[in-house]
């Protein structure tokens, strides 16, 4: 019998190396900001979005909530979403949903 050699490839590549970013500072209050509310579109998760600021509102009244959705999928980017959040507002959550 002949010998052969086969080779063999890891089919998992090799990741790129990740670049930690630092969380943002926490708010000392809640009062009198604007925090948005991010769905980032995993599937059903509208209807969880729309419950969750219902309660936010409802606990934090002095606050303004705004509900987004992000563009495409949750796979996907929305550079003018978190531009204008940026721009605009005090802080974020952004949820997958269930």
């Amino acid at each position: 019998m002949d010998e052969k050699t086969v080779t063999v490839l890891n089919p998992l590549g090799t990741l790129p190396p990740l670049q930690l970013q630092p969380m943002a500072p926490r708010l000392d209050t809640l009062d009198g900001k604007k925090i948005y509310i991010v769905d980032a579109k995993f599937p059903a998760s509208e209807q969880f979005g729309e419950e969750l600021v219902k309660l936010l509102k409802e606990n934090y009244p002095g606050t303004n909530f705004i509900y987004k959705q992000k563009a495409g999928s949750y796979f996907d980017d929305d550079p003018a979403l978190w531009a204008e959040i940026k721009e605009k507002g005090d802080g974020m959550i952004q949820y997958v949903g269930h």
